[in-house]
């Protein structure tokens, strides 16, 4: 059996591309931002430690989720901005139940899509519990949240390996620096190819 791992670099386009996967492909997807999204919503978090807390927390969460599929024999996908650290715990859970995973990297010109990142954590619409910095505070008077700059997002990603993750198994990089050029069906036909395998 086989899952699919979305991740990449941050605002690349992972939860657009997974969402889309899941309508075409008839797959359950689980995202770590969605489910940390939830628990903010319920628990929040006030401090930096907090902030950190709910991240694992959400993770750990994911890897359940992950597992649950795993003992039914059901393929799914799972999206998150998966790093160096990520990959010891899901290899040990592909091997323990004898998954195979495919894994999409999105990725792109750094730069631009840091305008997109930059856009997006100044947007109101942001969800909170994704702040960058300092800002832990719902409701009024909360301090603006600086946005990190190019090269810190270029080392952030650099660091911590998020361009170049992979577990064993086949990678499809994909460029969406322009989203809109996307090849899809491209991108389906190589999907299926590597699934087939």
């Amino acid at each position: 059996m086989y899952c699919i791992l979305v991740t990449g670099i941050p605002a690349a386009g992972k939860s657009v591309l997974a969402k889309r996967l899941s309508a075409d492909m008839g797959l359950p997807w689980f995202s770590k931002d969605c489910i940390k999204e939830k628990l903010y919503d319920t628990l929040g978090f006030a401090s930096r430690e907090e902030k950190v807390r709910l991240g694992i927390a959400s993770t750990e969460v994911l890897y359940y989720l992950a597992e649950q599929m795993m003992q039914c024999g059901k393929p799914f996908i799972l999206e998150n901005n998966f790093e160096a650290s990520s990959r010891q715990g899901l290899v040990q859970l592909l091997e323990r139940y004898g998954y195979r995973a495919l894994t999409l990297r999105l990725t792109g010109d750094y730069a631009r899509i840091y305008q997109r990142f930059a856009q997006r954590d100044k947007s109101s619409e942001r969800h909170p519990g994704h702040v960058t910095n300092s800002r832990y505070f719902k409701g009024e008077g909360a301090a603006e949240s600086q946005t990190i700059t190019l090269e810190q997002y270029i080392a952030g990603i650099q660091s911590r390996e998020m361009d170049s993750f992979s577990v064993d198994g086949p990678v499809i990089t994909v460029d969406t620096t322009d989203f809109s050029k996307v090849d899809w069906e491209r991108l389906y036909q190589e999907i299926k190819k590597c699934l087939s395998v």
